[in-house]
Parts: structure tokens; C-alpha cells; sequence
């Protein structure tokens, strides 16, 4: 028999972390006789709306009441707008809060990226943990510490559990080299949650590039040139030895020797010049950092690497003493630049390398160069054989190297170099295919299937595009989901870059996820300003306050009932799910067919009280679906006195039949009720 409730305090937490089309708004098109914007009207009308939306609220992004929201720079690409959000919890900063709403140039929500799980509640800001301690706890993450930067106090929800964290970032070495890195460790427990590492160690290709005499932009100061671009703010090359900029009398540099340091500056500087004209001339972006800036390049660091350190590239030699600072390893380390100043920060899982390697392909390709130079391929290290055993990666073929060729679940924890095997491969399959007809290699997939390419240029479009609903969760899983939303927002009439997407990542095994969107390949205008195919008004579901009983809907046992041992919201009838106080499961579920071209809302009064005391534990959970779409996740925590009204957007499933869904699961003691009533899907 149920237990009668205990009365508490409600908020929403949806779960979904990746909010795909049913939970985003649909594209709306501006009318015909409206002028489109230009790039910056688009961008101030991007801003705008996306205030306007936070300023409501909604509930994928998991609000609580002491959440406040900072919009960063909006982001122009190809017509779509990306506005990066920033989140604070009672003034401190969210780590994992970040997110990213996409619109069209009018402003209308395309899609929204959001990190943060659930809401954050009510958690206490007090810490029982010194910084003191937790400086301790991050210096002892490092084999030697140079310097301490600082420690700050940050709410941490990368995982389930929002938790009081100190974030402190230490400088010095690691068992790798060098480290820049960022900790964060529980303000209560003294537990290490995160470890981030700035400093993104590469591997070269040719330490030459042709053919001679290569055009570098150098600045005149007086009678003086130095290896300083004029344009493009902090990108210099350097002497390592005392990151002093190469200058001299004339501006004629380098003499062609591999182990000289100046002529290790002539590939560097270039590489990065190469780059940053591939970056605006293919992905429209405004130099690496974004805002037309790069990072000083200081040749001689004494190892077998190059590496990227948020303030830095650092061009190393190879077993030979030869300076390695050619197309691919610069734009290696920069990619790892663009990775870091594009939404969400520096990729993580296990994908960092794959992005960065993405980068240094492409710039390849647009520089293609002749031979003997560094002719354009999908091989890292191919020139500079950097340790005496030819090259470092192949993006081909990630096995020939001892790499993944596909992805497991263990990926995210492999060394990062050898994770970044399924995502080369990925890319590669993405711009040449399985089996390309321009002389590149034929590539194996995981699954014998087929793939036919797009070309370098489609695929670092792709690419860039997805990065910029990047979050902090990045991963894998959240890389194929953003790639093909990438595909969509870039080629909205078309399903064949979409489909060479999704068939590229099946090809690698990375496997579909509930987020995933579809292409339906019209070209026509969105659903939203073209005549539906059914009726677009009423409420779809049956017996929707139950008062019919136990009937339309599937339900287990003593769900649905008229029991005076918790109130309905409205009537007599509601639908109980869980209340037992021990391991149980309750489920209730009705199937709706949404018509084509409908908008479409969920709604339901939600009512929860709890045995539970904990203020930080979700024992028991009640779980909300659309067909497989994950739509909220409500727990204990967010017990209540009252009912309150919960409303998703479903319009993603217009033309089809889904079920909606509710799963309620308790633990083996302390009892949980959720209470649903008034229920409604309702077109418009």
C-alpha cells in the first residue's frame, strides 16, 4: 500500500543534456518580402533573441532560481548565428553550465547545446574545504609545479550531482612535459572531480614548406623587420630560448637548413599565416582566437613534440635536431587554439586530438602544396619522421599505426593520441570517402559499408560548424550529434551532407543517440510558414485528467486511481506512480499521432513529496520521454507542496505517431511520490 506523502518544494530538472529539435524551436524562415539581415543586423538580431529566450527560462536549460546568464560574443557561419551562454550559480561561476543556442539570421532558435543536466536546486555555497587544501590537492597533480594561478570557488555539474568545487589551475611538468593544468576538487570532500590539461601536446609532419622563396608578412619598424604579422594581433615567431622575436635588418629569412632556428620560424610563421587564410576564405572565421588574433610561435622547445598552451605554440625538433614547424603540426597546435576559443572550451573524452588533427588536415589541403613539399594527405608525421619511425598518425587507416580504427567505450579513457584513431577516421571517410576516386587511399570502415566523401573544404565546414555548439560534455557521442545539426543548420535543403554525416560516424561505430536530429531533405520552407496537412488545433490525449479511470492509457497496476491518500490537481483522478518506499517501478504511457506541419505541446501538473531528506542525492527519479526522446528527469530533490506546471515543445515529431512516457523508479527505502495530472498534447 502507498504511503501517504510528505509536502516540499518543487523545481524542474530536465535531463537531457542535448536539447535536439522537439525540445529547440523550429526554424522559422523570415517572410519573403522582409530584406535579409547582413552579418551584423543577423548577429544583434541573434543577441537579442536569445536574451529574450533566456529571459524566459526554458526548461532545457535547467534553471534554478539563483541561476543568472552571461551572453558571450554571437558567431556568424554560414547563416547561422551561435550564441554561447555562460552560467553563475549565487554569483559563482557553473562549471558544465555553459550552452549554446543557434538561430537563423531572423533570430529564430534553430537548436540549443546545453552542458548542464539538471538543475542545480538549492546548494549551499559554504565550503568546508581551505583553498588552502585544495591547492594542495591540485599541486600534488602535478610531478613538479612551477607556479599556482589561482583558486576559485565554482559550482561543478559535469556530473550528475551539482557539488561545491575549488578550481585551481598549477603550472609545471607532468610525466608527458610541460603542464598547464586546471583542477577542480570537491569543497566538502577534498575528491578530485576534474583535471583539465591547457597544455596540448602534438606531433609534426615536414619541417619544409615550398615552393621558395615563401611569402611571409613581417613588420618594418623604422629600418628593422622582425617575424611579426601586422595583422593579426600576438602572432609572431619567437626564440624560444628567450621568446624573443626574430628582427633584422633585412626581410629575407631563414637559409634553408632544417636545424637553424630562423629558418624553423620562416615554416612556422607561414604554417600559421596558411591557417588563418584557410580560416577566413572556408570557415569564415575571424583568426584563430576568433576576434582576429592567434598566439607568439616560439621555436627550440628541446623534445620530440610541439604543444599548445592557451598563452603559446611551442615548436620543438626531431631525433635529427630538426625544427618541426610545418603545415600540420602549426595548424595541429592552433586547431588546439580554435578548439579552446570556440563554445565549451577544449574538447575533451578523448577528442581533442581528432579536432585539432582536422585542422592541420585541412590546411594541407588548402595550401596544397607541390612535392617534394608538404604535399596534401591524411598522414601526421609523414616528412619529419620525428622518432626515427615514419608517421605519427593516419587518418586513413588509424590501425596501420597501431590506433583505433573504431570507437568502444573505452575510448574516452585511451591515451588521447590513440583516441583520436575514430575521429581521423571519421573525418576522413567525411571528406574522401571509403574508397575515393582523386588518387587518396582507400579507407576500411567498421561496418563494411560504403561511404562516398564531400570533400575537405564540406567536411571542415562540418566540423568548425559543430564545434560551435560545442559545450563543456563534449565527447564522442555529442560530436556526432552536433555534426549532423552542423549538417542540417549548413545545408538546410539538402540530406546528403547530413546522411554522408551520420553514414561516416556509423562507419566508425560511434553509435546513434536519442539526440540525434533527422533530415527529411525538403526544400521547402519549414513546417512552421507552410499549410499543416492535418487540423493544428485541440488537445490530442485521451482521458487526460484520468477521470475516466484506468482507461486510453497503459498503466501499471494502481497507477491511475481516485485514492483520497494524495490529491488531484483537478477532480478525483490522478495517476500515482511509485509512493511505496522500497525497490519499485511504475510506468504510464499513451501514444499520439502529432499531424505534419503542427506545432505541438506536452503538459502535465506535476506534484512530488518525498520521504527523502537528503538535499544532494536523487534516489528516486521519475523519468518524461516523447518516443525516445528524453524530455526531464524529476527526483526527490525536487519535492514540492503543491502541483506545478510542466510544458515541453514536441513539434519535432509532427507526422508521426510517439508515445509519451513516464517511468517512475524508487529505491529500496524512504519513499517518493510523483503525481501527474491534467495532462495535454496540444497543437497550434
Amino acid at each position: 500500500m502507498k504511503l501517504s506523502p510528505r509536502l516540499a518544494a518543487v523545481a524542474g530538472a530536465a535531463a537531457a543534456g542535448l536539447i535536439a529539435a522537439g525540445t529547440a524551436a523550429a526554424v522559422q524562415a523570415a517572410p519573403s518580402h522582409t530584406p535579409s539581415p547582413n552579418a551584423a543586423q543577423a548577429r544583434t538580431l541573434a543577441a537579442n533573441s536569445a536574451s529574450k529566450m533566456v529571459a524566459g527560462r526554458p526548461a532545457y536549460l535547467h534553471a534554478s532560481a539563483d541561476d543568472a546568464f552571461v551572453q558571450q560574443e554571437v558567431i556568424s557561419s554560414e547563416g547561422t548565428q551561435y550564441v554561447p551562454y555562460e552560467r553563475t550559480y549565487k554569483g559563482l561561476p557553473v562549471v558544465g553550465g555553459d550552452f549554446v543556442l543557434a538561430t537563423d539570421a531572423a533570430g529564430n532558435l534553430k537548436y540549443a547545446s546545453v552542458a548542464q543536466q539538471r538543475s542545480i536546486g538549492n546548494l549551499a555555497i559554504t565550503p568546508m574545504l581551505t583553498s588552502t587544501a585544495a591547492a594542495q590537492t591540485a599541486r600534488a597533480q602535478l610531478k613538479t609545479v612551477s607556479a599556482v594561478e589561482g583558486t576559485k570557488l565554482v559550482v561543478y555539474t559535469l556530473d550528475a550531482q551539482p557539488t561545491l568545487a575549488w578550481e585551481t589551475t598549477v603550472q609545471g611538468t607532468d610525466a608527458d612535459g610541460p603542464s598547464r593544468l586546471t583542477v577542480d576538487v570537491d569543497a566538502s570532500t577534498g575528491a578530485v572531480l576534474r583535471t583539465q590539461e591547457h597544455v596540448m601536446h602534438g606531433t609534426g609532419t615536414g619541417a619544409w614548406n615550398g615552393p621558395s622563396p615563401l611569402t611571409l608578412n613581417t613588420t618594418l619598424s623604422g629600418s628593422t623587420y622582425s617575424m611579426k604579422d601586422p595583422t593579426i594581433t600576438n602572432l609572431s615567431c619567437q626564440d624560444a630560448a628567450n621568446n624573443t622575436t626574430f628582427s633584422k635588418s633585412t626581410d629575407v629569412w631563414g637559409n634553408g637548413t632544417a636545424t637553424n632556428k630562423e629558418t624553423g620560424c620562416v615554416d612556422a610563421l607561414f604554417a600559421a599565416q596558411t591557417e588563418h587564410k584557410m580560416l577566413a576564405q572556408w570557415l569564415g572565421r575571424n583568426g584563430a582566437n576568433g576576434s582576429g588574433g592567434a598566439w607568439p610561435i616560439r621555436v627550440g622547445l628541446n623534445d620530440q613534440n610541439a604543444y599548445y598552451d592557451g598563452t603559446q605554440v611551442q615548436i620543438g625538433k626531431n631525433t635529427a635536431g630538426q625544427w618541426i614547424g610545418s603545415l600540420d603540426v602549426v595548424a595541429h597546435e592552433i586547431g588546439h587554439g580554435i578548439d579552446d576559443k570556440t563554445p565549451g572550451g577544449i574538447s575533451g573524452s578523448g577528442t581533442q586530438e581528432f579536432v585539432a588533427d582536422t585542422f592541420g588536415a585541412a590546411t594541407e589541403w588548402f595550401a596544397n602544396e607541390p612535392a617534394p613539399y608538404d604535399t596534401p594527405d591524411f598522414l601526421v608525421g609523414e616528412m619529419v619522421n620525428l622518432v626515427g619511425k615514419g608517421p605519427i598518425r593516419n587518418m586513413y587507416n588509424p590501425s596501420a599505426l597501431g590506433d583505433p580504427n573504431c570507437y568502444s567505450s573505452s575510448i574516452p579513457s585511451t591515451e588521447v593520441h590513440k583516441a583520436a584513431g575514430p575521429g581521423n577516421h571519421w573525418f576522413y571517410l567525411l571528406a574522401m570517402g571509403s574508397n575515393p576516386t582523386n588518387g587518396q587511399p582507400t579507407s576500411p570502415t567498421c561496418n563494411s559499408s560504403s561511404v562516398t566523401g564531400l570533400g575537405v573544404q564540406t567536411a571542415i565546414k562540418i566540423m568548425y560548424n559543430a564545434m560551435l555548439l560545442k559545450t563543456t560534455g563534449s565527447s564522442y557521442l555529442k560530436y556526432r550529434t552536433w555534426t549532423l545539426q552542423a549538417a542540417k543548420n549548413l545545408f538546410p535543403t539538402s540530406c546528403t551532407e547530413f546522411n554522408t554525416v551520420k553514414a561516416a560516424w556509423d562507419a566508425v561505430s560511434v553509435p546513434a543517440q536519442s539526440g540525434d536530429p533527422t533530415c527529411s531533405g525538403s526544400t521547402t520552407p519549414p513546417p512552421t510558414t507552410t499549410p499543416p496537412t492535418g487540423s493544428c488545433s485541440g488537445q490530442l490525449l485521451a482521458n487526460p485528467g484520468f477521470e475516466s479511470g484506468n482507461v486510453n492509457w497503459s498503466a501499471s497496476s494502481g497507477v491511475i486511481t481516485s485514492s483520497t491518500g494524495q490529491a488531484a490537481h483537478s477532480g478525483s483522478w490522478k495517476a500515482w506512480l511509485d509512493g511505496y518506499g522500497s525497490t519499485h517501478t511504475d510506468t504510464l504511457s499513451q501514444s499520439v499521432t502529432i499531424p505534419a506541419g503542427c506545432r505541438a505541446t506536452l503538459s502535465f501538473w506535476l506534484h512530488i513529496d518525498s520521504a527523502e531528506t537528503t538535499t544532494t542525492s536523487a534516489y528516486d527519479k521519475l523519468t518524461v520521454k516523447a518516443g525516445s526522446t528524453t524530455l526531464a528527469t524529476y527526483s526527490n530533490l525536487n519535492k514540492a507542496s503543491g502541483y506545478t506546471q510542466k510544458s515541453f515543445d514536441i513539434s519535432s515529431l509532427a507526422g508521426t505517431t510517439a508515445t509519451i512516457s513516464f517511468t517512475g523508479v524508487e529505491d529500496v527505502m524512504l519513499q517518493t511520490s510523483f503525481v501527474i495530472d491534467d495532462a495535454a498534447v496540444t497543437l497550434s
